[in-house]
């Protein structure tokens, strides 16, 4: 059996946990404090399932200070680690996670309803095949996931985030530094109260009441 058939890829969950007020702010005009945290809730559920599903290697939740319980249930549930979310910038965060893993690993958020266990799988594939970073682009400009065979700090060293233009930037860098990237097809995500009616029509049973 090859090693491209066996080899763990870890796969890394970020959250912020959904209390109200501090979770997914800018939903808040639509769907108010409490609305806003709920969906968070269900959108980390949801993530946490299909990394679950995918089953490519060890999971971890890395959560942020607040010990919410929803966090316990879920690894009570389905036995995914939890780790808490380093100070820092979200590339300090993701680079974190990739440090643990001391392997190949993936990182996702939990805002693409639309990302698949599937997606997951390909990702991991990918990296078992010896690309170096494979990356799944949304359409605002960011990513949805990220994996990488080993560390790769100056891909998420002063990194605009929140930006339209973190995506350009991270090809540039793989330019750069020779590395060999892939992209998967690209998604959406939520964030704001437009993206609310594509994820009623388009997005997974149950997310919104």
């Amino acid at each position: 059996m090859s090693r491209a058939s066996v080899e763990p890829v870890a796969l890394a969950v970020l959250a912020k946990a959904p209390v109200p007020g501090f979770a997914k702010t800018r939903l808040e005009p639509a769907l108010g404090a409490d609305g806003a945290a709920r969906l968070q809730a269900r959108l980390i559920e949801r993530a946490v399932d299909i990394v679950t599903a995918a089953a490519t290697g060890p999971l971890t939740l890395w959560t942020t200070g607040d010990d919410h319980p929803l966090f316990r249930r879920l690894h009570l549930r389905t036995g995914i680690a939890l780790a808490r979310q380093p100070d820092g910038d979200l590339g300090a965060r993701m680079l974190a996670t990739f440090n643990a893993a001391k392997g190949p690993a993936i990182v996702i958020g939990t805002d693409c309803p639309a990302l698949t266990s599937d997606h997951l799988r390909m990702a991991a594939d990918d990296l078992r095949g010896g690309i170096d970073v494979v990356i799944l682009p949304v359409e605002d400009g960011g990513y949805a996931l990220i994996g990488t065979r080993r560390p790769q700090p100056a891909l998420f060293s002063a990194m605009p985030w929140s930006t339209v233009t973190v995506m350009g930037e991270t090809r540039r860098r793989l330019r750069q530094l020779g590395l060999v990237g892939r992209e998967l097809t690209r998604l959406w995500d939520v964030d704001v109260p437009e993206d609310l009616d594509r994820l009623r029509r388009d997005g997974p049973a149950g997310l919104l009441d």
